[in-house]
């Protein structure tokens, strides 16, 4: 089912026309009514008469999270307060939240974009959709909850944690769709194995996931356990939240709502636009946000884009799916180290579990990455011959992908903490 066939389906030249009218109409509001972005244009020789189509965004500044901060809490707000509706926050670990606000309009663009998406992903008013992501300042939970209300399924609101509630629900409501975090999904589909619940018997057949990158592998190991077909869900808050982009049925790339968010792929070093198919770092302008518009907002996502036709007859370009990002990219002796690489390597060894860590430390000057992963109890009842021998094939494996040799430490089943919102894979003591 596609849910807005004219804006999903339109042509390459029709989408062009409509995102240069509508970037014309963003540079006009943030220069008239952002003081910072107007300094930044002015600083540059650039009025809004200077813009003419979307091509024209080269010449103009990127925005970092950074700006967001420096700006809290409403210093890149566009619309007056009495006319912003909702506000949401960052979950940033460090320093001020980068806060963002919605007018009536922006709510009714971030319920039609989640409708969108899961749409794209099959659902329709007839399924019950459990919604596992977290309410609150966090986007996600009541993204998922307008945009299904909008497509006129059910809402289960039971928002992120409190499993064997989950479990019961899943049953007793027959839920058909789950939307959480995938890493929140793997811990359910473990529950639900340990509570004696057979998946099979459950009418759930809809996985919507994101928040976080997730591998392929993870993808597949998660449909199998829990007897559905994932999709992925992208989005930020800053952006507007989940249904920014939503990968389909055909599993090949993301579709972007280009309507209302243009993409670009950039170089991390050197910020210059990439090539169609060029992997870079992803960066969106907001064409249609009323409360907030975004220029050129710097996701540090890595990504590219793909504007060849999809299966599913949508015509909107598609990104590929998040593998890492530029900050969270470690060092690692001059290596450059993505915790994905590790989750990739896990799932191809039967004994590992989907479950790890990543701790870096520093001996003296040498960096060391210890890589702690769960492995299944049974394993350990085994001879040590056998347990070393595990150690040393996943060691192996994993120092094979990654370039740079590791501590390997095997934990047992649950050691590592579950998180209900997104997993923290790594620790960095060298600072």
């Amino acid at each position: 089912m596609i849910w807005n066939e004219p804006k999903e389906c339109m042509s390459r030249d029709e989408m062009h026309h409509l995102q240069s009218a509508r970037f014309k109409s963003v540079i006009n509001r943030v220069y008239h009514n952002v003081p910072f972005y107007r300094k930044k244009m002015q600083q540059i020789g650039i009025e809004p008469t200077d813009i003419q189509t979307i091509e024209d965004i080269v010449s103009l500044p990127f925005t970092t999270k950074q700006d967001l901060r420096d700006n809290y809490p409403f210093g890149l707000f566009a619309s007056p307060k009495s006319e912003v509706v909702r506000f949401h926050a960052s979950s940033g670990t460090t320093g001020k939240p980068t806060v963002v606000g919605y007018t009536r309009k922006d709510i009714e663009i971030f319920s039609e974009v989640v409708a969108r998406a899961l749409a794209c992903a099959g659902a329709t008013k007839e399924d019950t959709v459990q919604v596992a992501f977290g309410y609150g300042l966090f986007t996600g939970g009541l993204g998922l909850h307008y945009g299904a209300e909008k497509l006129g399924a059910a809402v289960v609101p039971i928002s992120g944690g409190n499993t064997s509630k989950q479990l019961q629900l899943l049953q007793d409501f027959g839920s058909t769709v789950l939307a959480s975090t995938p890493s929140y999904a793997a811990h359910l589909s473990e529950s639900m194995t340990e509570s004696g619940i057979d998946a099979s018997k459950l009418p759930l057949r809809i996985g919507i996931f994101g928040a976080e990158p997730w591998t392929p592998a993870l993808r597949k190991k998660i449909e199998e356990s829990l007897e559905i077909t994932a999709f992925d869900i992208y989005g930020l808050s800053e952006i507007i939240g989940p249904g920014v982009a939503v990968s389909c049925k055909a599993q090949d790339g993301l579709h972007i709502a280009e309507d209302h968010f243009f993409p670009e792929i950039v170089s991390p070093e050197t910020l210059q636009p990439l090539d169609v198919g060029k992997t870079g770092e992803l960066v969106f302008t907001t064409l249609t946000k009323e409360a907030m518009p975004l220029l050129r907002y710097r996701t540090r996502d890595l990504s590219s884009l793909n504007d060849s036709p999809c299966q599913c007859g949508r015509s909107n370009i598609r990104m590929a799916k998040i593998y890492g990002r530029s900050d969270d990219m470690l060092i690692i002796r001059g290596v450059n180290v993505f915790p994905s690489q590790v989750e990739s390597a896990l799932l191809e060894i039967p004994e590992a579990k989907p479950h790890y860590q990543l701790i870096v430390d520093r001996q003296g000057t040498m960096d060391t990455l210890e890589v702690q992963v769960e492995i299944d109890d049974k394993c350990f009842s085994d001879e040590l011959v056998q347990l070393s021998q595990i150690n040393k094939k996943i060691k192996h494996h994993i120092e094979s992908i990654l370039g740079i040799s590791v501590i390997l430490k095997l934990v047992e089943h649950k050691t590592i903490q579950r998180s209900e919102g997104k997993a923290r894979r790594v620790i960095d003591r060298r600072v």
